[in-house]
């Protein structure tokens, strides 16, 4: 394969292990269990440790498996350098972990996934300040920096209201003031978004997600998109900055948060990932053809309250959606008129599964005020916009008029 050449997305993943040699002509990265790496060399070990060659030093700190893995969700984000976790959360919690200290502030999306905003939580309470706005128009942003902001971090499409961060525009704010911004692309993907066209200086992925896309697998990352200056960022400790200023970022990532805390991803996950992320972009394109012939239906029904889906025209972000992304995505949320148990509706539904996940090919579903955003209380999820009826859809794979007509007559029983 000519690697010169630029192909398409989905060619592009599918022969990104053979840009390098592979163990005895596998057409898939090797799963690598070993813990330990051994040298015949101990200079060369030591070179290794000290970061002057590339090499393995310690399986938490790396592994060819999870190195083919990040090499993959690089290209997909179009980025200089990706570290994978082993979920998630565990990504968003290295950002903070690495990269914040005490009296730092961060400006934060309030519209965020139940334990990325119990996350922000608790880094409140060790030392750096957050500060949640309504990310869905810049100003509200530009008006909660101070001179300590170090981070802005929004998600593209929120979950599970489905609101969408004016992502271009604080982007150009963040450049203007030399600050790091960071966007979490799960709810989109690389196939439908790169945050790097709107100035992200780091994306994060829940690999889990729309990536692996089959439920069999957690998995996180953080990818460096090039587009930030490191040398403008205060705490970046002197070890790091040994390296060239566009390395300081990650490198301090890899050690204070994958080296010291250890979420490691294992062997197997990447491997099940990387497989998984070779029909990402037919699986979403599928996802999202579901995802609106379902909205349509239930915004068109008199016993459904509300629909919360960017990819209907009467959602409040509809055009900017439309002008950012590829499609609306897979995801989106509804609530039923006053009357309707919605456990009731739930347990009527014959294909979707009631369970928490999303990006999965089967289509999921969950009363979110029930579960996923019980603990933060009612207070708080009135101020999110989450109704204590909302469902929140992950839409599958299935054939459309089957996932379509299950939705139709849970509402009709």
């Amino acid at each position: 394969m000519n690697s010169n050449k630029k192909f398409g997305f989905t060619t592009t993943i599918l022969h990104s292990d053979r840009q390098n040699p592979i163990e005895h002509g596998s057409l898939h990265k090797p799963i690598h269990t070993s813990v330990a790496f051994g040298y015949s060399d101990a200079r060369k070990l030591a070179s290794v440790f000290q970061g002057k060659e590339p090499g393995y030093r310690y399986g938490r700190q790396g592994n060819p498996t999870v190195s083919a893995l990040e090499d993959k969700i690089t290209k997909m984000e179009d980025g200089a350098q990706t570290i994978c976790f082993a979920t998630g959360m565990a990504a968003i919690g290295a950002v903070a972990q690495a990269l914040l200290r005490e009296g730092d502030h961060v400006v934060s999306s309030a519209f965020l996934f139940g334990n990325t905003n119990s996350l922000w939580q608790t880094v409140n309470l060790l030392g750096p300040k957050v500060t949640m706005v309504d990310a869905t128009d810049v100003a509200n942003v530009e008006a909660a920096l101070t001179p300590q902001t170090r981070l802005v971090f929004v998600e593209t499409i929120a979950n599970p209201r489905t609101q969408v961060a004016d992502l271009a525009r604080i982007g150009e704010l963040c450049r203007q003031r030399g600050i790091l911004y960071v966007v979490d692309n799960t709810m989109t993907s690389p196939y439908l978004f790169r945050p790097k066209d709107v100035g992200a200086g780091l994306v994060i992925n829940a690999l889990t997600k729309s990536i692996a896309g089959h439920g069999i697998a957690l998995g996180g990352s953080v990818t460096d998109t090039g587009v930030y200056d490191w040398s403008v960022y205060p705490n970046i400790a002197d070890s790091y900055r040994r390296n060239p200023p566009a390395q300081w970022g990650m490198a301090q990532i890899r050690a204070k948060a994958l080296r010291d805390f250890g979420a490691t991803l294992g062997p197997e996950a990447a491997h099940h990932i990387a497989v998984g992320s070779e029909t990402m972009a037919l699986r979403i394109e599928r996802e999202c053809a579901n995802a609106l012939a379902l909205a349509r239906m239930l915004d068109a029904d008199d016993r459904v309250q509300a629909v919360h889906y960017p990819g209907l025209p009467g959602h409040p972000q509809h055009a900017l959606s439309a002008s950012l992304f590829r499609a609306f995505g897979g995801l989106f949320s509804f609530e039923l008129k006053d009357g309707i148990d919605c456990f009731d509706y739930l347990n009527r539904l014959k294909l979707a599964i009631p369970a928490s996940n999303l990006g999965d090919t089967r289509t999921l579903v969950i009363p979110v005020a029930h579960t996923i955003f019980y603990e933060m209380g009612q207070a708080r999820r009135a101020e999110m916009g989450i109704a204590e009826s909302l469902i929140r859809v992950s839409v599958g794979i299935e054939d459309p008029e089957d996932i379509v007509e299950d939705f139709r007559q849970a509402l009709s029983a």
